[in-house]
């Protein structure tokens, strides 16, 4: 009945009927070409081509600068001679004016170095278009600049709720043969006078118990901030290139003391980049690992006995923060050319949520990363999940860690048995590290199955872990 009206209907007016089909036509083409133009047009407009060529275009906000992207796997060996910077573009309105008449005109601000690689013709013959300062900083991402820059340290935030829990240090843990070492450079809160106290503490095992050597000093917020060039006493850290020298003389228990220089070495592709953790009240918190794993050379003098560190592996990390009330789970293994990390903050609870802070594990090869996971559902339908559980012993001491990652490139099992444990004592009335809990800072064996990418683990090695006893943290 419909269709014999429709047909009636066209039938009773046909010239209309025609204009009005030929228009209906003409609009569902042009509709049609339209839609087919604009997904050309922005296919092509962010076409690695036009970046200068490369099989990816990442695009970065103005202030993100260049090298901190470029930090980690894009430094790897097999990447970084691909890695081409472009410039980044700012457009603006200016004015100009002239005999009474002003014109808008349009600008556009770039590097003239990086435009120059891409072969942009419009500033090739003006010679006066150099890079500024700002912009030689924005572009600067050797393995070495960037190494050093994602170890600086940091100007204390403003935040008096928790500024005088402030505390950002430098930790190196490393073997060579039965001897293992715990390093730590450590700078406080700025006190009253203006100063900041600082301090070193080496924790050193050599298969007959761990023996503690550490001394402590005042610096000045200048001195704080050349780091990681930092000393502190007769002991110091110093970054050249890619290589980490450390200058040790520490005083000891019975009238022990150790002296040496140690160096660390840094690889480019093998380091996690810097992250932050923020919270209520300029609460936050920083990770960054620099070296994930780096061979060791020199040697320690403990009283006369030589301890030869040459040809052992060290691993090196930089934390920042606000550090009343918080904890964390971490550990760390090497193998071969792999080196896997998992870790969780537990921040104070007027801070943040710590339900909503991710427990993570990242697999690092030897041009980057295999895989990595983290408890939080982070896009629909994700997987991910990583579980960290600690079994103690009748005393309440950590036996046992176990250590579950699973997302479309991982599906891994780590189980860490304690062999020998160092305690920290909670300090609950000073300090940058005040708390209720102890620090326990662990060594023993890891045994890892799983895959992670493409690869198939299956070893033992020796690792490191941390946790905090007095409330065992949540799992």
């Amino acid at each position: 009945m419909i269709g014999r009206l429709a047909i009636r209907s066209l039938t009773a007016h046909p010239v209309r009927s025609a204009v009005l089909a030929a228009g209906f036509g003409a609009g569902v083409g042009v509709m049609a070409i339209l839609l087919g133009v604009a997904d050309i047009v922005l296919e092509q407009s962010t076409a690695p081509a036009l970046a200068g060529g490369g099989d990816v275009v990442v695009s970065l906000a103005p202030q993100v600068p260049a090298r901190m992207v470029l930090a980690g796997v894009l430094q790897g060996d097999s990447l970084r001679s691909r890695i081409q910077t472009a410039s980044p573009r700012d457009q603006s309105r200016l004015y100009l004016v002239r005999n009474g008449k002003t014109i808008e005109v349009g600008a556009v601000g770039e590097i003239p170095s990086l435009q120059r690689k891409l072969g942009d013709a419009s500033i090739a013959g003006i010679a006066a278009w150099r890079d500024t300062p700002a912009d030689i900083e924005w572009t600067q991402d050797s393995p070495e600049a960037i190494l050093r820059f994602v170890d600086r340290f940091h100007r204390v935030p403003d935040a008096p709720e928790w500024s005088d829990s402030w505390a950002e240090w430098l930790y190196f843990n490393g073997r060579a043969g039965d001897a293992r070492f715990y390093l730590t450079f450590l700078v406080g809160p700025p006190a009253a006078g203006g100063g900041r106290s600082a301090g070193v503490r080496l924790q050193l095992d050599r298969g007959h118990g761990v023996e503690t050597f550490a001394a402590g000093a005042s610096l000045t917020d200048d001195q704080v901030l050349r780091a990681p060039d930092l000393t502190i006493g007769a002991s110091s850290v110093r970054l050249e290139g890619l290589r980490y020298h450390i200058h040790l003389d520490l005083p000891g228990a019975g009238g022990t003391r150790v002296l040496g220089d140690v160096t660390l070495d840094a690889a480019p592709g093998r380091l996690i980049p810097p992250f932050e953790i923020t919270g209520a009240r300029g609460w936050q918190t920083g990770y960054v690992v620099p070296v994930m794993s780096g061979e060791l050379g020199g040697q320690l003098d403990v009283s006369g006995s030589t301890i030869p560190l040459a040809g052992g592996r060290g691993y090196h990390d930089h934390n920042w923060g606000f550090w009343e009330g918080v904890s964390w789970q971490w550990g760390q293994v090497q193998y071969e050319d792999l080196s896997i990390i998992y870790g969780r903050v537990f921040p104070p609870p007027d801070a943040a949520d710590p339900e909503r802070l991710p427990v993570f594990v990242g697999v690092i090869g030897p041009d980057g990363p295999l895989g990595y996971a983290n408890s939080l559902r982070l896009t629909p339908g994700d997987t991910s999940v990583v579980t960290i559980r600690e079994t103690d012993d009748a005393r309440g001491d950590p036996r046992l860690v176990s250590v579950v990652a699973r997302s479309g490139v991982l599906d891994l099992e780590l189980t860490f048995e304690v062999e020998s444990r160092v305690a920290t004592q909670g300090t609950p009335g000073s300090g940058p590290l005040r708390g209720q809990l102890d620090f326990l800072q662990m060594r023993g064996t890891y045994v890892v199955k799983g895959r992670a990418g493409g690869r198939v683990l299956n070893f033992s090695a020796p690792g490191s872990a941390e946790t905090f006893r007095g409330a065992s943290p949540t799992p």
